[in-house]
């Protein structure tokens, strides 16, 4: 592996072995340039350099290291990246009714049944005195949110609506980072949000946070996805289609390492080294303790959790269009042509 990092650039191409058809050199394979914050949920990019499978489809990847969806946009929209790894977002709608051209191609992280990594956590202060006991205790409470517009919005709203909530029945604490979630629950600064792994373990290791399963209230939520950018689809669309069947074949690998809602399928310590070796988290020990993020594996998208998200968005007045719909932002067909090359998943 090339283990070469400079200006929050990573490349992960390098001498793997071959595992399929293609036998060209580094320099014939063509590149492709991927936007990421490089957490947990990125597993399949990954998986799909490190396991061989872009090598398969003539594919050497470069991770730019970008932390927020916000960063992505502008280098996607200009082709100076040609996919990004982020969250739904309001801003995907917008960008759609603008006409900028961006389509959500595939699943990268779902809350799934059993598969909840974006959950609420609620101090547990509140919880040990009695205060909260149930989401209809939400009211009144300081929530925070990384932003206005965001997936995880959405998910409080869900959680708000079966306590028999409103969106404004909580004081909302927005522009907040996870990490800083944790850290403001454990001041008293806010009393509950909604926080993705590693960072709900670290809460509730801590004695910070109670954990309270999104699956529960929000059984299925599209949170994260994989972007292709209009350059990316226009001028280099058989490369996009050949990533799309690498990318496909590392989620799989992926839906081989999780079971029973952790990191315990039969490919896990495998998959566990590498994202060691190329997440932020190096503590081998901690994915043994996350609830891993579901990932379809045939990478279709839960539209109507879009749907949802986007109702939500639009009577926030995050989106302002009225016309822009789930059809403007997602687009099948490369995930379509990938399983006619690979077929439907089946489980090892």
């Amino acid at each position: 592996m090339n283990s070469r990092r400079a200006l929050q650039v990573v490349g992960l191409g390098g001498a793997l072995a071959v595992a399929g058809p293609w036998r060209g050199r580094a320099a014939e394979l063509d590149e492709v340039k991927i936007g990421t914050p490089l957490v947990i949920s990125d597993a399949p990019i990954v998986i799909a350099e490190h396991k061989g499978f872009c090598r398969e489809q003539g594919i050497r990847t470069t991770v730019i290291n970008l932390v927020t969806g916000s960063q992505m946009v502008a280098p996607l929209g200009t082709g100076q990246i040609d996919i990004a790894a982020a969250a739904t977002s309001a801003g995907l709608f917008n960008s759609a009714a603008r006409g900028i051209g961006l389509k959500i191609v595939a699943d990268k992280g779902s809350n799934l049944p059993g598969y909840a990594y974006v959950s609420l956590l609620v101090r547990k202060e509140l919880v040990d005195t009695g205060k909260f006991k149930t989401l209809k205790d939400l009211k009144g409470l300081r929530c925070a949110e990384p932003g206005k517009g965001g997936s995880t919005g959405s998910t409080v709203n869900q959680a708000l609506k079966a306590g028999g909530l409103q969106y404004d029945d909580v004081t909302h604490v927005y522009n907040m980072g996870f990490p800083e979630m944790v850290q403001a629950m454990q001041n008293g600064a806010i009393d509950a949000a909604p926080v993705p792994e590693p960072f709900n373990t670290f809460g509730r290791e801590q004695g910070i946070g109670v954990r309270f399963a999104a699956d529960e209230f929000y059984p299925r939520q599209t949170i994260a996805v994989l972007l292709y950018g209009p350059d990316f689809i226009a001028k280099r669309r058989e490369v996009a289609e050949r990533y799309m069947q690498a990318y496909l074949k590392g989620v799989r690998f992926y839906n081989g390492a999780i079971q029973d809602g952790h990191f315990a399928g039969p490919n896990a310590e495998e998959l566990i080294a590498l994202l060691v070796k190329e997440t932020r988290y190096k503590d081998p020990a901690l994915f043994k303790k996350v609830v891993p993020n579901g990932c379809d594996p045939d990478g279709h998208v839960d539209r109507p959790s879009l749907g949802k998200d986007l109702a939500f968005w639009r009577a926030q007045k995050f989106v302002d269009n009225e016309t822009v719909d789930v059809a403007d932002v997602v687009d099948d067909s490369f995930v379509d042509a990938a399983l006619k090359a690979l077929g439907p998943y089946k489980p090892a």
